[in-house]
């Protein structure tokens, strides 16, 4: 900005300096010559009043007897004054008889002259060198270009200070707010003696005291819920565990295998717990055949349960995306559960690539009815539902996914096919490639390999 600033400015000067430097020198170097004529007319007018003075005292005399040395005086030290008369003469040809006389400095050349009439038969004339009114034209000249540069020199530094004094605020303004972006509320906001910006920083302060106010109050919910649904979870293991004791070998096994979906939904919620306190730049390499293998085994029995099967199709092995963990897991069993709930037939859980290889493309389809077409254009709305529940479903599977530089939609309403994009991640020859470094070339994220957890 300072540069764009400073060239606009630059230039604005440059083109005043044209636009007025070029008339006005060209009306210097006219007024120059146009001195000197008017002071040769000034001498000349003097001495035609002399001469007139002297005829109206009866005093007058021929234009060929008139003595020049009376003017010595008014002629200037590099000028000539020169007479042109004529008399009457018979004797020679045309009856007149031409004369001329110099009175001063003899010179050749070009000549700036001035000429009056002192009657029918005589002229003088007074005229100085053109060389010598040129050095006086050029140095004005000079002197006004040199104006014009010392004024455009001046207002390019002004230019300079005020790009500078505009600059930098506005580049302190985007360095906070990037570090607000960031998650670094402790900046202080301070005015810069710019209304519009300090405006705009007043602004920025208050977005920045809610967001870190908003922040502290989710994390003392989020704090709170995971303490309840904590003591939740423990009182259902305790529960359980006395299960364990029964004589019975099933409710033993059934048990057991609550315990095991409670220790998961601990761990998970351990986990999402972590994910919102963590840096939002840490991503982990995401293997995504495990994630739908691990959705698959666990969704198994409610669909066996409804007389229904979910089965998976890996078009493109070893896809693999980088993201928090969890996120795709969640947003893959809002689909995969919706489709219980709304769909009927086989539940397919596709896994493929877009055309570009640089996204991973995840498909849920069943073959069911669809989507009713009122619902399709606010099906991801919080709050909609098409079977009486609570509607937050998609809403959150779509922000779980967009989180991570996703997309989510449907792409199909009957039957009902949802797509999940995801961005691929860039190591070549599968996860082992890139655990280090995000790539053998480098040009990827840096990401860890993270274990995908059951559900």
């Amino acid at each position: 900005m300072r540069h764009r600033i400073l060239k606009m400015m630059i230039a604005s000067l440059v083109a005043m300096g044209v636009m007025f430097g070029v008339p006005m020198t060209i009306i210097t170097w006219d007024w120059f010559a146009t001195s000197a004529h008017q002071d040769l007319s000034q001498r000349l007018k003097r001495m035609s009043e002399h001469v007139l003075a002297e005829e109206a005292a009866g005093r007058a005399v021929q234009p060929h007897d008139l003595d020049l040395e009376q003017f010595r005086l008014l002629v200037p030290s590099n000028g000539r004054l020169t007479l042109t008369y004529r008399v009457p003469d018979p004797t020679a040809p045309g009856g007149y008889d031409r004369g001329t006389r110099q009175l001063g400095y003899v010179f050749d050349g070009a000549a700036v002259s001035e000429s009056v009439n002192l009657g029918p038969n005589a002229d003088l004339t007074l005229a100085i060198p053109q060389e010598d009114v040129r050095p006086t034209q050029l140095l004005a000249v000079l002197t006004m270009l040199l104006a014009i540069l010392v004024a455009v020199v001046g207002g390019a530094m002004v230019a300079v200070v005020t790009a500078r004094r505009l600059s930098e605020p506005l580049s302190d303004v985007a360095r906070r707010a990037a570090a607000m972006a960031h998650g670094d509320f402790s900046s202080d906001w301070p005015t810069y003696g710019i209304d519009e910006l300090d405006r705009v920083s007043a602004a920025l302060a208050d977005a920045n005291d809610e967001i870190a106010l908003r922040l502290e109050r989710e994390g003392e919910i989020i704090g709170d819920v995971s303490h309840q649904l904590r003591s939740r979870l423990t009182a259902i293991h305790l529960r359980l565990d006395e299960l364990t004791l029964h004589e019975d070998p099933a409710v033993v096994a059934e048990a057991e295998a609550g315990m095991e979906q409670v220790e998961r939904l601990a761990d998970e919620l351990d986990e999402m717990i972590a994910a919102s306190r963590a840096d939002s730049k840490a991503r982990a390499a995401i293997d995504v055949a495990a994630v739908v293998e691990t959705l698959v085994h666990d969704f198994e029995p409610a669909y066996r349960a409804a007389g229904r099967s979910l089965r998976m199709v890996i078009d493109e092995p070893d896809q693999a995306t980088y993201g928090r963990p969890g996120r795709l897991r969640e947003a893959l069993s809002v689909l995969v559960d919706n489709a219980l709930v709304h769909g009927a037939g086989d539940c397919v859980v596709r896994v493929g690539a877009v055309q570009t290889n640089e996204m991973v493309r995840i498909t849920v389809s069943d073959e069911g009815d669809g989507v009713a077409d009122d619902l399709v254009p606010g099906i991801f709305r919080r709050g909609v539902s098409g079977g009486g529940r609570s509607g937050l479903g998609l809403s959150l599977a779509r922000a779980l996914v967009e989180a991570d530089g996703g997309r989510l939609d449907l792409v199909s309403r009957r039957p009902a096919v949802f797509s999940v994009v995801a961005p691929m991640h860039s190591a070549t020859g599968g996860l082992d490639a890139g655990e280090e470094s995000g790539g053998a070339d480098g040009a990827g994220p840096d990401v860890t390999r993270v274990r995908v957890p059951h559900r």
